[in-house]
């Protein structure tokens, strides 16, 4: 949605549950409090559903929740400013993650107060006269948040102090949690359904929910259950139960409907959602809020009333900040004002451009999504379009006139490249200074080039492509930088409509029964054609008309397994924030995460290290936050049954 203005939480948490219905109202006129009462007029039953979308900002962009959905998978380590929000959940021993450290406290956080929000709606609505399409909104996002929470912390409470799945007033100091069928059966799934049969087909506003992305997350959520049934590895869960659905169905019964669900999506999905044509157009900032976006949390760079946060410095909710997390300090790359004596210059100043903004270092890839997971950089588009690959001058924009000197004394000019991380490793070794060197960053030299260069296995926790795909994008930078110290003032994209293409292709593999030219082949290889279609490099940073389409699919084997479905979902959602949830649905974690390569975390340390993860089966879901526990006024008996084993 766009143009809307967001209240922080206010209230006292007492078990996630808030004396106001609604703890984050977005509205116009900017209110201390939303009583009971305010749900029961057409007003507050509006207020109630802008503060849903508003929600959003607290989860998506927020960049500690961001760092529990990458941080520990095979996708992304721990950077080298890396605190303890960010050591913990990488899970290879440098700090414990525990209830006091865990972030998925930002889910439990915000999640229980938007459902209890929109219990209020769902409750109030008809009686005010609101239509069943507005209360089916409220209806998604309870699914979404408790769709959300189920993933992550296996059963939580329905009953938030009044009944289950009643609008609570009251502050509660007592909780019990349900176990994972009672979630599904009793609210995520009849949520779903409900929403699916009274939403719009199109939004009605921008950013709205619609048919086609309630049947993205009904698709997923019967997928994950089945996952959850079946339990391949033998993971626990918690609430205790056994794994069988009280509505009678097994595993395979769901994997059919998430396929029968998701096929049904892509065949008859509205003129205005589709996939995107290139990989590159998904992500351009250009074209945000584009077909392929079903869900974003949104935000707006015209006003800081209706961002939700400021326009020139950021780093606090509800800012979208996640970017920063995995953007390398490239601003001490240096060039040369001399072309025969070092003179260091600022070549690359920080900007508020899609390639750059504001670097934290918290977070870094791995080698080996560098080197295996994105194996094509070649024909495949989508390492190109998701990664800030070359760094180019920009110091003209600072008012330093002229050229400057790079690697080898070459000249180079704005908008040269002046550090890249290369493809693949060179021919020629690269030489590599001990330390900072003339870059400033330690990167090496090849003859002949201009640039200082860095490749696949140099990369270390202070020296990596940074994420393209996440970076700012404004259209008020003038001639200068722009607001490089602000949060992005793009929308971060929940769900896209590519998603159902794999969600089908994954029930498929899983068994489910498939439609013609619509097998689990079929399906990835629409995904995998897209990404082989070029139209510009961001690399070279030139026009690159190219179809590898044919040849992408030529390659997909001819009979794809799980893994190679996560592989893809990988080279297509990469630093996304969603990766754990993939690998936990899948119990593949341990398998393809507890090990990685990566360099170290000074300048000039471009010698790979092998570093493994104590990934156990207890870790697939995430401790219940402490202030959780500390808000229970029961023994400590009960608080203990109540926190997820292990922790």
């Amino acid at each position: 949605m766009r143009h809307i203005h967001i209240k922080t939480f206010i209230g006292t948490i007492l078990l996630t549950l808030f004396m106001s219905g609604c703890s984050d109202i977005l509205d116009e006129t900017p209110r201390a409090t939303y009583t009971p009462a305010f749900f029961k007029t057409e007003a507050g039953v509006l207020g109630g559903l802008t503060s849903m979308y508003a929600h959003l900002r607290y989860i998506y962009g927020q960049a500690y929740y961001y760092n529990t959905g990458e941080t520990g998978t095979d996708e992304a380590t721990y950077g080298q400013q890396a605190d303890d929000n960010f050591l913990v959940m990488d899970v290879s021993g440098r700090a414990d993650l525990t209830p006091q450290t865990s972030r998925a406290d930002v889910l439990w956080n915000n999640a229980f107060p938007n459902i209890n929000t929109a219990c209020g709606i769902i409750e109030n609505g008809a009686a005010v006269g609101v239509s069943n399409a507005l209360i089916a909104e409220a209806r998604f996002f309870r699914a979404f948040d408790y769709f959300l929470l189920v993933q992550t912390f296996g059963g939580v409470p329905l009953d938030l102090g009044s009944g289950e799945l009643k609008f609570n007033q009251n502050p509660k100091t007592s909780s019990t949690r349900n176990t994972v069928p009672e979630v599904y059966s009793k609210a995520i799934f009849p949520d779903l359904l409900t929403a699916i049969n009274d939403l719009p087909d199109q939004p009605r506003v921008t950013g709205g929910v619609t048919k086609t992305v309630a049947r993205l997350y009904l698709a997923k959520a019967y997928l994950t259950y089945g996952w959850w049934l079946q339990n391949p590895n033998n993971i626990p869960t918690y609430p205790a139960v056994d794994r069988t659905d009280p509505d009678g169905h097994n595993a395979q019964w769901y994997f059919q409907q998430a396929y029968d669900i998701a096929v049904g999506a892509i065949n008859t999905h509205p003129a205005n959602f589709g996939l995107q044509p290139t990989f590159y157009d998904v992500h351009l900032g250009q074209n945000d809020r584009n077909s392929e976006i079903l869900l974003f949390a949104d935000h707006t760079e015209s006003s800081e009333y209706y961002n939700g946060g400021s326009l020139t410095y950021g780093g606090t909710d509800p800012d979208n900040y996640a970017g920063w997390m995995m953007t390398c300090n490239y601003t001490v790359i240096r060039s040369s004002s001399s072309s025969t004596t070092w003179t260091p210059v600022s070549s690359v100043q920080r900007a508020a451009v899609q390639y750059l903004g504001r670097p934290w270092m918290r977070m870094c890839p791995t080698i080996n999504a560098i080197k295996n997971t994105f194996a094509d950089k070649t024909k495949d588009s989508r390492y190109d379009g998701t990664f800030v690959t070359a760094y180019r001058g920009n110091w003209d924009k600072a008012g330093i006139n002229g050229p400057l000197y790079n690697a080898n004394f070459m000249q180079v000019n704005p908008g040269d490249a002046i550090v890249t991380f290369l493809n693949d490793e060179p021919v020629t070794p690269i030489t590599y200074p001990s330390g900072a060197g003339a870059s400033g960053v330690g990167a090496g030299v090849l003859p002949g080039r201009a640039d200082f260069v860095v490749s696949p296995n140099g990369i270390s926790r202070i020296l990596y492509p940074g994420l393209w795909k996440l970076g700012p994008y404004r259209t008020d930078n003038g001639s200068g930088l722009g607001q490089p110290n602000a949060g992005s003032t793009r929308p971060y994209n929940i769900a896209k409509f590519s998603e159902l293409y794999f969600i089908a292709a994954e029930a498929a593999v899983k068994g489910a029964t498939t439609q013609g030219g619509k097998s689990a082949r079929d399906l990835i290889n629409v995904i995998r054609a897209r990404a082989g279609k070029w139209r510009w490099a961001n690399n070279a940073n030139v026009v690159k008309v190219e179809d590898h389409s044919q040849e992408m699919m030529d390659e997909t084997p001819a009979v794809i397994d799980i893994n190679y479905i996560l592989a893809e979902r990988s080279r297509e959602y990469y630093g996304e924030g969603y990766r754990w949830l993939d690998l936990i649905r899948t119990q593949k974690w341990s398998e393809l995460a507890s090990s990685y390569q990566i360099a170290g975390t000074t300048y000039g340390d471009h010698t790979p290290v092998t570093v493994s993860r104590n990934i156990q089966p207890y870790l697939y879901l995430r401790p219940i936050p402490q202030n959780q526990l500390d808000a229970m006024e029961v023994s400590p008996e009960e608080k203990a049954a109540y926190q997820n084993p292990g922790y």
